[in-house]
């Protein structure tokens, strides 16, 4: 036998091994809390072995060598029509349906999981999965699927693909792969369940394709492979290219612009080649609406449309206007034109204008009135006449004993009543005003007939009754066999004989299964098959049939009983199914993966196990930390799930805890300080948080919101923390300070200071002015560092001493010691705000200060207290107030909480 066909197309379509298989038999078996796992083993080679073959399940060497020979040849003949059909063609799953045939491998029914063999009658999908399974399988569940349900479903869907089949489409006979042959014979020669006949169906299913080629294979299972042939002239979508394809390739697209006229006539269509009509024009424009009032944007396909405006437009007259809404073309005729008459008819009025009223010709009427018979004595007026004809006339009553004056439109009738026999004899007439034609006698006879079973039911009449005409009809239990006697005689006679079956149906779910028996009168035998009712766990009853019994039929008297009208004799009811005592396996309260229970379905019940909840609080970010709970509103839960309505229903149902937590995100764009907000789902608020950085060279230090700093890139950043004055901070080859302005990074005028230094000869005699930078280069070119020379030592022992020099050093070392000492001793006054050379200047000079200033330094230091006093109360004042708005803010949130807390009490 060879191998799963429909599990090999199982394999061409889909890559997950397992997963098919397991969902087709859970669909097959009735649901239950406990799916059923198919045996799963593994594959020997995915991308040929499907998830239901057999072969796959054994890994012998036999079975090596049965697949080694199948593969090479399914090579040989995949690569044998390949040479005629081209690289181009999909053969995969026709070879994968080969290679599985030629393991003679007898493949599982997705439904009942039994072997398919050579002998079975089988069915195979038409769809996409080419499923094989056995014809009495799909049957069952083609039946169960479209009346199974609540409602009957019109359609049955195939086990492992689902495509939807109408019902009428069951199948009903086993036919071969191509349909050619019913039943066809096995036969070790051929493929199993094929006829052995060339396939013969269309390669291509769709009539719009222009294919009309047939399949030159075996019969065989599975798709029928692309079309080969050739087309010379393969026209492309749109008909502008050419060129030979195959013919399952002929439709193509060839790339360039579609570029046929839309249906609006103007525009061409700028969508790539494509199959199928083309999509409506879009283009953009200015259009009018039909009574050209309104212009607005559309597309060009929505071009034509009305307005909500009414068209108010004059009619042919002049004199009306056009109460119709927005509509394209004239207005039309004038509805009141024509001829026009006064209003009882007499008079015509040929040149009267449509909005002049037609006056009254101011004769009679004369219309005829509603009793036909008299005409409207009124002048001619407008309106309908009256329908009540109001003449006073003489009438005489039906039977001519009264005769009185009354209006045209009134019956006159007497109460006299008809005393005369009627044709009978036995009743009289008694109708009210009789015209002498009384009517024969309405009664019924109603006499008891000579059978004593009926009475006569003719028109009451004189004379005797006629015999019975009834014949009387003695039935079996069925009704199919009877004869009959005349009313009467049906004492004596004994019900017939019936060979036929009982026509009770039966009302247990095997009506179908279980064993006939003969006609009957009273009740059926009782049903000896297994129950198999679906309970509401999903599981089917082990016991004996104890469904509902049909009515019996009442026992054969001799004398019939009259049959009560109205009578309805209901079914007894059967006994309930007992309590399913199948074994499932329960889930806990907070359906934890591996806590499950196994239990008596009968005494189904969840419980707490030993974990955490675990499920998502509100906030989105933590879980609870509970022990296991019935939950609320389970998540992913689908509909009418059993679990979940269980959870809506149960008092014991909790909600999880509250997080407590701070929020732990982090924030965006990444800072270093913490959300203020507890844990929450949405983002984080901007940070507000002031952020001290100094600028480049130190003076100062900026403030800034985070936010706001970490918005900024690095040039707006190093721009903004820029204080805008001079650096001040010290070169490193030098004593004196960078003159350039705050900036970052090094200072540009490392080797290029252009502050004077004052240098001097070893021993302080010879002074000279040179630029810094001509000192750094020479303590350079002297192979001296400039950075290690001390501040009071910079630009000393640069110029070389003179011969004056040379004297003052023959002086002896303690008097120049002491000329320095004395040097250093004699005090220097220093003036503020002044400069180094006027301090040098200056220095040894008295400083004077005059009355004007005494004063003016005075008079600013009384002002500086006054404004330093003011500011001082002003801040109080605000500070005051400040703590006076701040009382009335929370007080005004706490009633605010207070009205959240007990929203009933805010309302009242």
């Amino acid at each position: 036998m060879p191998s799963s066909y429909a599990a090999a197309a199982a394999g061409s379509s889909s890559r997950k091994p397992n997963r098919t298989s397991n969902a087709a038999a859970s669909t097959a078996r009735p649901p239950a809390p406990s799916p059923s796992r198919a045996p799963a083993a593994p594959a020997v080679n995915p991308s040929v072995i499907s998830d239901s073959d057999p072969s796959s399940y054994s890994s012998s060497s036999a079975d090596e060598a049965d697949l080694t020979a199948s593969d090479s040849a399914t090579a040989s003949v995949v690569s044998a029509y390949l040479s005629v059909a081209g690289e181009g063609a999909d053969l995969s799953k026709v070879g994968i349906f080969l290679s599985s045939a030629a393991r003679r491998r007898s493949p599982p029914c997705l439904i009942c999981f039994d072997p398919i063999r050579p002998s079975d009658p089988v069915w195979s999908c038409s769809s996409s999965c080419f499923a094989i399974l056995h014809l009495p399988c799909i049957q069952s569940w083609a039946h169960q699927s479209a009346s199974g349900a609540a409602v009957p479903c019109p359609t049955w869907g195939c086990p492992k693909c689902r495509f939807a089949y109408p019902k009428s489409e069951t199948p009903s006979s086993y036919v071969c792969f191509c349909t050619k042959t019913v039943d066809p014979a096995p036969d070790p020669w051929i493929l199993p369940h094929s006829c052995g006949d060339v396939c013969g169906r269309r390669l291509d299913a769709n009539l719009d394709s222009g294919c009309e080629h047939t399949c030159l294979l075996l019969c065989h299972p599975g798709p029928c492979p692309p079309c080969p042939a050739v087309v010379p002239n393969a026209r492309c979508f749109c008909g502008a290219h050419r060129e030979p394809r195959r013919c399952a390739h002929q439709r193509y697209s060839c790339g360039r612009k579609c570029n046929k006229r839309l249906s609006c006539g103007l525009h061409r269509c700028p969508v790539d080649c494509h199959d199928g009509p083309c999509p409506p024009c879009a283009v953009q424009g200015s259009h009018k609406c039909e009574c050209g009032e309104t212009m607005e944007e559309k597309l060009c396909f929505e071009r034509i449309f009305q307005c909500k405006r009414e068209c108010g437009g004059m009619l042919d007259c002049g004199k009306h206007r056009c109460e119709r809404g927005c509509h394209g073309g004239k207005c039309g005729e004038c509805p009141l034109r024509g001829r026009r008459t006064c209003p009882c008819g007499k008079k015509d009025y040929p040149r009267l204008e449509c909005d002049a009223e037609a006056a009254t010709c101011g004769s009679t009427c004369e219309k005829v009135l509603g009793c036909g018979r008299h005409r409207c004595p009124e002048r001619c007026h407008r309106g309908s006449c009256d329908e009540t004809c109001r003449l006073v006339i003489t009438k005489a009553c039906r039977c001519g004993g009264l005769k009185k004056e009354v209006p045209c439109y009134q019956e006159l009738t007497c109460e006299r009543k008809c005393q005369r026999s009627r044709n009978c004899g036995r009743h009289a007439c008694k109708r009210r005003c009789c015209a002498r034609d009384c009517p024969p006698c309405s009664e019924t006879c109603d006499k008891k007939l000579r059978c004593g079973n009926h009475k006569c039911l003719s028109p009451c009449h004189r004379g005797v009754c006629s015999p019975c005409p009834l014949m009387k009809t003695i039935p079996c239990a069925c009704g199919k066999t009877c004869f009959e006697v005349p009313c009467g005689t049906e004492k004596n006679q004994k019900p017939p004989k019936c060979s036929k079956k009982c026509s009770i149906p039966r009302l247990c779910r095997h009506k179908l299964e279980c064993r006939p028996h003969k006609c009957h009168y009273g009740a059926c035998p009782p049903c000896k098959l297994t129950c198999g009712e679906e309970l509401s766990c999903g599981h089917t009853c082990k016991e004996r049939c104890h469904g509902p019994i049909s009515p019996p039929n009442p026992e054969f008297t001799l004398k019939p009983t009259k049959k009560k009208m109205g009578k309805h004799i209901e079914c007894t009811p059967g006994t309930p199914c007992p309590p399913c005592k199948e074994v499932v396996l329960v889930p806990c309260f907070g359906q934890h993966l591996g806590q499950e229970r196994a239990m008596p379905c009968c005494k189904w019940r969840p419980f707490p196990c030993e974990n955490l909840c675990g499920n998502p609080l509100l906030c989105g970010n933590h879980y609870c930390t509970k022990s296991c709970h019935v939950l609320e509103v389970p998540l992913n839960q689908p509909e009418g799930d059993r679990i979940a309505s269980i959870s809506k229903a149960n008092t014991l149902a909790e909600p999880c805890e509250q997080c407590n937590l701070p929020c732990q995100r982090v924030r965006e764009p990444r800072c270093s300080h913490p959300c203020p907000l507890p844990c929450h789902l949405s983002d984080c608020p901007s940070c507000k948080v002031l952020v001290k950085r100094p600028c480049h060279c130190g003076a100062m230090v900026h403030a800034f919101e985070c936010v706001y700093f970490n918005n900024l890139n690095a040039k707006e950043q190093i721009k903004v923390r820029t204080c805008g004055g001079p650096c001040h901070r010290k070169l490193p080859n030098c004593p004196h300070l960078c003159s350039e302005v705050c900036h970052p990074g090094i200072c540009p005028s490392v080797d290029q200071c252009m502050k004077k230094v004052n240098i001097r000869c070893a021993c302080n005699t010879l002074k000279q002015e040179w630029l810094c930078q001509d000192v750094l280069k020479e303590y350079r070119k002297s192979g001296r560092d400039p950075k290690e020379v001390p501040k009071s030592q910079f630009g000393v022992g640069l110029l070389a001493c003179g011969e004056d020099c040379k004297k003052k050093l023959k002086a002896p070392d303690s008097e120049l010691h002491l000329r320095k000492s004395q040097e250093n001793k004699s005090p220097a006054v220093e003036v503020v705000n002044v400069p180094k050379r006027r301090k040098r200047r200056e220095r040894g000079q008295e400083v004077k200060i005059s009355k004007f200033q005494e004063v003016k330094t005075y008079v600013l230091r009384v002002l500086l207290i006054i404004l330093l006093s003011i500011i001082v109360a002003a801040g109080l004042y605000l500070l005051w107030k400040g703590i006076f708005w701040l009382s009335d803010w929370m007080n005004e949130m706490e009633e605010q909480r207070a009205r959240q807390r007990h929203p009933r009490g805010a309302m009242l």
